[in-house]
């Protein structure tokens, strides 16, 4: 059976939408959304090769790897390096394995985040408030 680009059931891939609370930039937002295409829903977990991903989305390899870096930073996903056993035996390094962390997960880490700023802020003006009164004595 064959279904049409608009039937509601051919190549597509859900994007949940918390991901856009994030603050992401668009090559993070662009790298992210290739992974979670290629993802496998039941482990969330790919392997496509930096080029690839690049390809995809119109980048350059080192560019993916900055946007992969910074992915791994803001908890999105996690990587492992990989190895591919060759026909003489030898070993070489394969494509990474990337593991999407749940969206939950990933957002109350971030919440936990901005907490923690908001309260050093917070504190900061407290203790510059002490300061300022303690040199200026009424």
């Amino acid at each position: 059976m064959r279904y049409s680009k608009y039937s509601g059931r051919g190549n597509f891939f859900s994007l949940p939408n918390e991901v856009f609370l994030l603050g992401l930039s668009a090559g993070e937002l662009a790298v992210y959304s290739f992974l979670k295409r290629c993802e496998n829903r039941k482990t969330h977990q790919c392997w496509p090769s930096i080029k690839t991903i690049g390809e995809a989305v119109g980048m350059s390899e080192n560019t993916v790897r900055k946007y992969i870096r910074q992915l791994e930073e803001r908890g999105l996903i996690t990587t492992q390096s990989t190895e591919v056993i060759t026909k003489r035996s030898g070993r070489r390094n394969g494509n990474l394995l990337f593991t999407l962390r749940p969206i939950q997960e990933v957002l109350d880490q971030y919440y936990d985040y901005q907490l923690e700023e908001l309260e050093l802020a917070s504190e900061r003006q407290r203790v510059a408030k002490l300061l300022r009164e303690w040199e200026s004595p009424a």
